[in-house]
């Protein structure tokens, strides 16, 4: 058995999977950093101040509406919808200048570093509710550490739609491989966590937001799914595998 995370013993360890399956944004990549950023940008050209963490409650409420179009691409419209109440200009341009910013996202400080380690021992797969343009960047920004990926564009739907893990279950299948064989990482306990316990995964939850109060720019779950993995951070699990594989 491996205890390794405060959660205690795990009817799994490490060494039991194949591939490592994962979100992306929010998870590896700090768009949530990226978002702020970019609005507070256009806030200096335009004389005022934002709060960061009350564009987020913002956006996370516009994000998810019925006429939502792909992200980021639905950014565009995101901006238009929250500006009013950031007092910052209601213009076009600035809607896609924050949908264009997706390019420039950095990963968060640990994550290529810590891939880089996990793909020597594993098979990674990027799981992104992101078009395939915006993933080509981030990809890159991360040293483009995945086996295969499947964006929106992919699978034609978004997590937590179950159709959006089935083309991933599929995949794995062609190649010989089961949903035992997979450990899905993951922040969003809305689209990742909750969907993978129910689809029967074994998952690992990166709670990035740990050290601040919220969801932040990720909607939240309807109820809260313990994990059977739980690190702060990318590092902290690829210091658990090595060290598991290690013993």
């Amino acid at each position: 058995m491996l205890r390794s995370t405060e959660d205690g013993d795990l009817a799994k360890t490490f060494a039991d999977f194949k591939y490592l399956t994962f979100d992306v944004v929010g998870t590896l990549i700090d768009f949530e950093a990226g978002l702020k950023d970019c609005l507070a940008g256009i806030a200096r050209e335009a004389g005022v101040a934002v709060d960061g963490e009350e564009a987020l409650t913002l956006y996370r409420a516009a994000r998810y509406s019925p006429d939502a179009d792909l992200f980021p691409d639905d950014l565009a419209r995101v901006y238009l919808a929250i500006a009013p109440k950031l007092g910052l200009p209601a213009e076009r341009p600035y809607g896609e200048r924050l949908r264009d910013s997706a390019r420039n996202w950095k990963g968060f400080a640990d994550s290529a570093e810590a891939m880089a380690r996990l793909a020597g021992r594993y098979k990674l797969i990027a799981m992104t509710n992101a078009r395939r343009w915006a993933f080509d960047h981030f990809s890159r920004a991360l040293g483009n550490p995945f086996y295969a990926a499947f964006t929106a564009d992919d699978t034609g739907t978004e997590k937590p739609d179950p159709a959006f893990f089935e083309k991933v279950f599929a995949f794995i299948a062609a190649e010989g491989g089961a949903k035992g064989d997979i450990l899905h990482v993951a922040q969003s306990q809305y689209h990742d966590i909750g969907i993978s316990r129910k689809l029967g995964l074994t998952n690992c939850w990166i709670e990035r937001r740990h050290a601040q109060k919220g969801y932040g720019g990720t909607i939240e779950p309807a109820e809260f799914t313990k994990p059977d993995f739980h690190f702060t951070s990318m590092a902290a699990l690829a210091d658990a595998v090595e060290k598991a594989n290690a013993a």
